[in-house]
């Protein structure tokens, strides 16, 4: 009974587990989320009402940000070394009417412990009267990285949603700047640049339903900063267009709100809320996902999911595995002819138990070879809650299948196989799918090393650690699945 008991704790600590590498944990409760800001080692986002989320990592968020004015679904930009928060004065069809004004206001900082926080006093740069065919709601701020011009788009499904143009050294509206037209049946819009294209994300249907919350996020495309925003069969947002970005998932109901982040080149996230968690009692959270690029194109990659999987190098195809002796499988070559009463059957793969008799006791060390599905190319990935995380996903373990063998990273900047997992920042493993969907592996830390490194092929057989290059396949894997 003892025992029965012991394998019920364990595989209940491993669902919990399971669970958290799927949504925020801590305290993610918000709707309208801004998009990140990172201030002073933190990350910030405000939400509808005078709040928001901090969180350490990224991972783990908490209340505490703060956020004068009151409205709804803010927005915040870093400019320069002042970080500039917009939100409305929550008029509009949420109260009854359609008059409403976007506001804005600049802080030395957003962290609410710091000497040097104090809010600007807040000025208008748009709105919208009672009669008007626009609600001044939803703002997102974006500045145009290759000309340094400051755009605030705004607008929910009551009429359009239209665009200004700020200064980005005041924040004021642009003098003689007249409001453009730039979507229609959407809200909660944002502007990104990428490569020669501006692009207009959007939030298409109902907002504020919990689990009957249709939200999803859409987007268009032009070369020009003000449009006519296109989507991928040839639809003007204008006329309600707009390619799918993400929508709702099994246990995740409403995405919308879309933000971006850029941790760094080829390394992209995207925030957002989901109006329904429905592991989290239903209630509205912030969701963050890889930003991939397919085409030109933006979409929401995948949570990584535990289990199971062949760690293949995009370098030569070869899989990553602990450097023991090659153990002939049984079997071999076998001609079955072409007699029909032969029957066909399956027949086992090498397990476990067939080899690892072989292997050292101690540290073994780690390369890349030919896949065969042996054991010792079979990596499990589990989520460690208690280790935190980075922004949008935990850190994991690696260890060889059925064992706690761990991949872990040493003081000359070398990979092995530690016999036992012990939680240390050396066996604790960052994974970020990067915009072309291939995957980026990190240690948390390496020994006796500031620089962050990745894990990276130097040669076919050869893996170890390095800087990460996104343009080098030497520095990206893919995971392959490995069932039963």
């Amino acid at each position: 009974m003892k025992k029965i008991i012991t394998i019920i704790v364990a595989l209940s600590a491993l669902l919990l587990a399971l669970d958290s590498a799927y949504a925020q944990v801590g305290e993610p409760y918000i709707h309208d989320p801004s998009t990140i800001v990172k201030c002073d080692g933190k990350y910030y986002t405000f939400g509808t009402g005078s709040g928001g989320l901090i969180s350490e990592d990224g991972w783990t968020w908490h209340s505490g940000a703060v956020r004068p004015g009151g409205g709804a679904a803010p927005d915040a930009i870093k400019l320069g070394d002042r970080y500039l928060v917009g939100y409305n004065t929550f008029g509009g069809g949420l109260g009854g009417g359609h008059a409403n004004k976007i506001m804005v206001m600049w802080n030395k900082t957003l962290d609410p412990n710091s000497p040097d926080f104090e809010y600007s006093e807040a000025f208008s740069v748009a709105e919208s009267l009672p009669d008007e065919d626009c609600d001044a709601i939803d703002l997102g701020l974006m500045l145009d990285p290759s000309t340094g011009r400051l755009f605030c788009v705004y607008g929910t499904y009551f009429g359009y949603i239209r665009q200004v143009e700020l200064d980005p050294v005041t924040g004021q509206r642009l003098p003689g700047n007249k409001a453009i037209d730039v979507a229609r049946n959407c809200e909660a819009s944002q502007m990104m640049y990428n490569d020669g294209w501006y692009y207009l994300l959007g939030t298409h249907g109902t907002c504020c339903d919990g689990v009957n919350s249709s939200y999803n996020i859409v987007v268009g495309r032009s070369r020009n900063p003000n449009g006519p925003f296109i989507d991928n069969v040839g639809r003007s947002m204008l006329q309600g267009g707009g390619k799918s970005v993400i929508t709702a998932e099994p246990r995740l109901i409403g995405p919308g709100h879309f933000g971006r982040y850029i941790e760094e080149e080829g390394v992209e996230k995207m925030s957002f809320h989901w109006e329904a968690d429905l592991d989290q009692s239903g209630a509205s959270v912030l969701g963050i996902r890889p930003l991939l690029w397919k085409d030109g194109w933006p979409v929401a990659g995948k949570a990584f999911e535990p289990g199971t999987y062949e760690i293949k190098s995009m370098r030569s195809g070869y899989a990553l595995q602990i450097d023991v002796e090659f153990i002939r499988a049984q079997g071999g070559m076998r001609r079955r002819g072409n007699d029909a009463n032969v029957p066909v059957v399956a027949i086992e793969g090498q397990k476990l138990e067939d080899v690892i008799g072989t292997w050292p006791e101690g540290v073994i060390g780690v390369k890349n070879d030919f896949f065969l599905a042996r054991p010792q190319q079979k990596w499990s990935i589990i989520p460690v809650p208690e280790a935190g995380g980075y922004l949008g996903g935990p850190y994991y373990k690696i260890v060889i299948e059925g064992t706690n063998r761990a991949l872990a990273a040493n003081a000359e900047a070398e990979l092995e196989a530690v016999p036992e997992f012990t939680g240390a920042p050396e066996q604790l493993w960052r994974i970020d799918q990067l915009t072309d969907g291939t995957f980026r592996i990190m240690p948390k830390e390496v020994p006796g090393h500031s620089e962050p490194l990745a894990l990276v092929s130097l040669g076919d057989n050869s893996a170890t650690l390095a800087p990460f290059n996104f343009h080098s396949d030497n520095s990206k894997w893919d995971f392959v699945a490995i069932t039963k």
